[in-house]
């Protein structure tokens, strides 16, 4: 009787995360055509100077102090655009199946207590699957059959946490001395 219960609740528990990725998925899709719509009313209207490839690059320069160009510096007139395919997912780490314990730290906590921990070691971000593997590290025992969807859903429903990418969390309240500084 329990499993039975347990299991309808994973099946709803499912079913909303579907339909959260199918709604994601809409807005996504949405978003992309309403900027190509804004870009391409821009540039056929002829009243905007677009920047030139130079003053992007430099802008983006600016912008990221660590980037760095693989080219040499050219002078402005030899510049030509060039289009490359932008891989716009970004990196998910990877689910380790052969992590040990490396201590107990975890074994008597809740997930959003664990997570909360680590979080604050980290001082941003983090992604689900990294999440599992730390806390697997720091002893925590799962029962489920999906554990980073156990601890996905678990962050999504407990207000101290905030999804800030897809699949990645962190804090809503950081501690008052990082934000002093």
């Amino acid at each position: 009787m329990q499993l039975a219960a347990r299991l309808r609740e994973l099946e709803a528990e499912s079913d909303s995360v579907r339909a959260e990725l199918a709604e994601m998925d809409l807005l996504a899709t949405q978003t992309e055509a309403a900027i190509y719509r804004h870009l391409s009313s821009v540039l056929s209207s002829g009243n905007l100077r677009l920047p030139s490839d130079a003053e992007l690059e430099d802008a983006i320069r600016q912008s990221n102090p660590h980037h760095q160009t693989s080219q040499p510096q050219r002078p402005v007139q030899q510049m030509r655009p060039t289009y490359e395919p932008v891989d716009r997912r970004p990196l998910i780490p990877t689910v380790r199946n052969n992590v040990e314990a490396l201590s107990d730290r975890f074994m008597d906590r809740t997930i959003p207590q664990a997570v909360t921990l680590l979080l604050r070691e980290e001082g941003g971000p983090l992604h689900v699957n990294e999440l599992y593997n730390r806390l697997l590290e720091g002893g925590f025992k799962f029962t489920g059959q999906n554990p980073t969807i156990s601890v996905a859903v678990s962050l999504n429903r407990n207000t101290r946490f905030r999804k800030v990418a897809p699949g990645t969390f962190d804090l809503v309240m950081r501690d008052a001395s990082s934000i002093a500084s």
